[in-house]
């Protein structure tokens, strides 16, 4: 499979934006990852159902908890610090242990780990509400974090594998199921809970059944990165195979067996962990401040969460759209751009007529964080091969969320501090600005393995 990718990959280097997403005709088995026949049909069908069940398991330990927090508060006696400190956690893990997916791929494959992930998942969320105190709470959350964070690393990297010639239409399918993860917890955790019988132990361990269903259509996977065979030895194989082996075969093989990439040398890599850090900021900001923003302007609080709502669902129809776009550009700075200013214009609204306008300012925000989905398709578009997606993932996304913990813990200092929220939206608003010029820069077509190689 490995020498099939990397033929995929060197013939994509030479094709135009559009045709970089169009599907492969029929018996162009030369350029694709994916070989004919029963057996690889159905493997690709298995990870496109691995792709949207483990999409929509990436967020509802998050916003699942985020619905029950007080309740959880009071049954495990947790003081205010500690709740605010679970606020801070999922970006803490995700920088943490996003940084070890590239080596636990390169040695398990791509598939086990992915499967590994879900199953963490699944068991930090059944351990940690009957864990019996806060430090318990608080590990199986870590378990459960930890699986998301590898996943999180290594789904662009399993999009590239599996689908190089749809890495835009498969990213935007991926980001709008993580968008419907992201909201659906949010909005019927409490209602589920009450006719679960106010239990909220059991409203919380209920969505460990979604992530044992991830688990599922990724053990039949697992063995496509244990079998693959050394790089010797698949190169002998393929040279007693294939005699006549052609350069572009050959370059492309060379590139995906050399040692990992000097990551920090590339400007491109760092720009586009800087624009996924400040996007993760906004959205930070954005699911923990908004609400509170609004009801401070006189919206009632129900009328508040659902304008939150309106912001999530922004993101499950652009994030399928965005991405297909951005695959059909030699530039993505325009997107980057559009995306900007739809949020300082949100941001705006925030501060000069939040109530009069909320519906506006919402729908707004929704559209500026689709940078998102869009940051994704970067990572699968700036890296040549496999293992530079895998860096590129585990730099951008370990670099980005720790770059994205301040900002959410800074706002709501300004807020207490100054008494309101022009302080707070101010620096939002300021925030966008060196958004848009990182994210101008990472949409640059270039790849970080040029530009490691330069320096």
């Amino acid at each position: 499979m490995a020498s099939e990718e990397t033929r995929a990959v060197d013939t994509r280097t030479a094709m135009s934006p559009t045709e970089r997403d169009t599907p492969a005709p029929v018996g162009a088995s030369e350029t694709t990852t994916l070989e004919t026949g029963p057996a690889r049909a159905w493997a690709t069908r298995l990870v496109v159902a691995g792709i949207v069940l483990s999409a929509v398991n990436l967020r509802p330990a998050i916003t699942s908890l985020g619905a029950l927090l007080e309740e959880v508060r009071d049954g495990l006696g947790m003081s205010g610090s500690v709740a605010g400190l679970l606020t801070s956690v999922p970006p803490l893990c995700f920088a943490v242990f996003g940084v070890m997916a590239p080596r636990l791929a390169r040695r398990f494959g791509p598939a086990a780990v992915v499967c590994a992930g879900m199953a963490a998942i699944f068991a930090g969320l059944l351990i940690r509400p009957y864990a019996g105190g806060t430090a318990g709470f608080l590990a199986a959350s870590a378990l459960a974090l930890m699986g998301i964070a590898v996943s999180n690393v290594l789904m662009p990297v399993i999009v590239k594998r599996w689908f190089p010639d749809r890495v835009g239409s498969m990213t935007g399918l991926y980001s709008m199921v993580l968008a419907l993860g992201t909201s659906l917890p949010a909005a019927v955790t409490v209602p589920m809970t009450h006719a679960l019988g106010g239990n909220w132990q059991l409203g919380l361990a209920v969505w460990a059944v979604l992530a044992a269903a991830a688990v599922v259509p990724w053990i039949p996977l697992v063995r496509e990165g244990r079998e693959r065979p050394a790089p010797a030895a698949r190169s002998a194989k393929a040279s007693a195979k294939a005699p006549a082996q052609t350069p572009a075969s050959a370059s492309a093989r060379a590139a995906e067996e050399q040692p990992p990439l000097r990551i920090t040398r590339s400007r491109t890599a760092w720009a586009l962990a800087v624009f996924f850090g400040l996007q993760a900021t906004a959205a930070y900001i954005t699911m923990g401040w908004m609400p509170q923003i609004f009801r401070d302007a006189g919206v009632s609080a129900g009328t508040a969460g659902l304008l939150l709502a309106v912001t999530m669902v922004m993101g499950v129809p652009l994030a399928f759209v965005i991405p297909r776009i951005a695959t059909r550009l030699p530039h993505q700075g325009p997107i980057v751009l559009v995306l900007g200013v739809c949020g300082l214009a949100g941001y705006a609204g925030l501060y000069l007529a939040p109530a009069a306008g909320a519906w506006a300012w919402a729908l707004l925000l929704g559209i500026a964080n689709c940078a998102f989905p869009l940051a994704l398709t970067m990572v699968g578009m700036r890296a040549r091969s496999g293992p530079g997606v895998a860096q590129l993932s585990a730099f951008a996304q370990s670099t980005g969320y720790l770059i994205s913990i301040p900002g959410p813990l800074l706002v709501g200092v300004l807020y207490q501090h100054s008494g309101g929220w022009g302080l707070p939206i101010a620096l939002m608003a300021g925030l966008m600005v060196p958004q848009m010029v990182v994210g101008v820069l990472a949409g640059r077509d270039r790849t970080v393995e040029e530009e490691a190689a330069a320096r």
